[in-house]
């Protein structure tokens, strides 16, 4: 082992703690706290969904959706994330939501959560490589004579998504490095992109920060340069515009609950995961401000900003900053970008791998099957590849009114992630003390504390699901509703009598002779 402060009295610990919840150590713990803590942080990497999504703030409540707006929504993500991180703690496995779902409620809330979750999760590493394709076409397209074509931007995510997976095929090793210098690379772009904002920026007007604009419901730049484009939000009051750009940072700060995906490659994981979660959170918040931030220091006119829509990153880069040193922000940003694609691959990965395990997959015999040469879940990582890519190529072909069926399931996504992350947080407020629940892990917030957070997670997550609704994102509710009825349906026609849910109890005892050999399979030695 690589982590000199791993010693084997720690990994007997590690080992054992997955033994006691049923599941052999079939995975390679790799993983330092750091590298958990950089897998998320890579995932919710503030320079994809921070830059990509920016006109949800400055074509909405303009200056203050960013001083004010983003660490209003930054705190909603972390409410969520100090409730996940008491639960990761006792029962750190990889799939963990799914597996709190069914071991703090029962085998349907775990079946439940790990739909919403594995949904969730394929359909936003599909959006988070079309953000990188557009990011990639806006900073580079006009040198390379791209135009954004269905057949081009297909072609574009095979390549970047089959690299991404092909990382991953290749063990936990390989990318835990890249995952480090993506959680450095981060930091360092988000530094310098700040400074060279502040740098070139022709004043310093803080109060534009705090003051309350209302942009919804006015047209944009257009391709051809006329201000007939679609408006980025409705016509709406103030006070909702403003509430709507509370999603810039709830999007963003999302993924975190990839620390718990991998509990099982970590190192001291009931330790690691919860820091995990939390770190990356408050990292992301605090150098995301910073940049955003100074970003909006940098606009010439807030109302411009506003008329370029969702172009206006690219837009005040040209007006404001040298072309040399723009480009060259514009490659680490893409770089940053494709490394949250390939963490976001190692998280779906594991999920599809935990599911599985307990055959609550199609194929599952296959999906959860683990290569004794490179300890990863090679067809669960191929499969979430291959998936994300088909969802973002089918839902591109199909419309609903003016509306691509893509962009309405991807407001679905992060709604599906949060429902996932608070359908455990709750069944925990109501198991903590019961006999589903009785051991905590050393990171223990105490019961107070935690059932506070669980229940500033509800009310948090009724805000993001009220939010997500939102015209132009109203099909959003009917897509989530029509969910709900048909997995209802799956469930008590099929999966009830079928799907047994992980090991609990006395079944844990029974696959001690199944663990041994899952792990003699794959060469692992305790």
């Amino acid at each position: 082992m690589t982590h000199q402060d791993y010693t084997d009295v720690d990994k007997s610990e590690d080992v054992k703690a997955l033994h006691g919840m049923g599941y052999a150590q079939e995975l390679e713990r790799r993983m330092s706290r750091f590298s958990n803590f950089a897998i998320s942080f890579s995932i919710i990497c503030i320079l994809s969904g921070g830059i990509n999504s920016l006109a949800q703030a400055t074509s909405g409540a303009g200056g203050a959706a960013i001083g004010i707006g983003w660490p209003l929504g930054c705190l909603v993500s972390a409410v969520f994330a100090i409730a996940m991180a008491q639960i990761s703690s006792a029962y750190p496995t990889a799939g963990g939501l799914y597996h709190w779902g069914s071991i703090l409620g029962n085998r349907g809330t775990g079946w439940l959560t790990a739909w919403f979750n594995l949904l969730g999760l394929i359909t936003v590493l599909g959006a988070i490589n079309v953000g990188t394709y557009y990011f990639f076409v806006g900073a580079f397209g006009s040198y390379l004579g791209m135009e954004d074509t269905t057949t081009v931007r297909i072609i574009f995510l095979v390549i970047l998504t089959g690299i991404q997976a092909l990382i991953n095929h290749m063990g936990i090793g390989l990318t835990a490095k890249l995952t480090d210098f993506s959680g450095y690379l981060i930091f360092v772009t988000a530094i310098a992109l700040s400074v060279v904002c502040l740098a070139v920026a022709d004043t310093y007007d803080f109060s534009r920060l705090f003051t309350f604009a209302n942009y919804s419901g006015q047209p944009t730049m257009a391709a051809d340069g006329t201000l007939t484009g679609a408006s980025v939000w409705p016509t709406l009051s103030q006070s909702w515009v403003f509430l709507l750009g509370l999603l810039l940072p709830i999007y963003t700060i999302t993924g975190y609950d990839a620390s718990a995906h991998t509990s099982e490659e970590t190192v001291k994981a009931a330790h690691s995961v919860p820091r995990g979660m939390i770190s990356s959170v408050l990292w992301s918040a605090v150098f995301g401000y910073i940049m955003l931030c100074s970003f909006v220091l940098m606009l010439p006119s807030m109302d411009a900003a506003a008329a370029q829509g969702w172009n206006v990153f690219f837009w005040a880069m040209g007006e404001q900053v040298n072309p040399l040193v723009k480009d060259i922000l514009y490659f680490l940003i893409f770089i940053c970008q494709f490394l949250c694609g390939l963490a976001t691959v190692t998280s779906v990965s594991r999920m599809i791998f935990a599911f599985a395990r307990d055959k609550g997959l199609p194929a599952s015999s296959v999906l959860s099957k683990v290569s004794p040469k490179y300890r990863t879940p090679v067809a669960a990582t191929w499969t979430g590849a291959t998936l994300s890519v088909l969802f973002v190529w089918g839902s591109s072909l199909v419309t609903i009114g003016d509306t691509p069926v893509y962009t309405i399931v991807v407001s679905c996504t992060v709604i599906f992630l949060f429902f996932s992350f608070a359908i455990p947080i709750a069944l925990g407020l109501f198991a903590w003390g019961t006999p589903k629940w009785t051991t905590m892990g050393p990171w223990n917030l105490g019961e107070g504390m935690f059932k506070l957070f669980a229940v500033l997670s509800i009310i948090a997550m009724a805000l993001i699901f009220i939010l997500g609704i939102q015209p132009p994102n109203e099909w959003a509710l009917y897509i989530t509703v029509g969910f709900l009825v048909v997995t209802a349906i799956v469930w008590f026609a099929f999966e009830r009598r079928r799907f047994q849910g992980p090991p609990i109890g006395a079944e844990v005892a029974k696959r001690a002779a199944e663990i041994a050999a899952a792990e003699k399979a794959v060469g692992e030695r305790n």
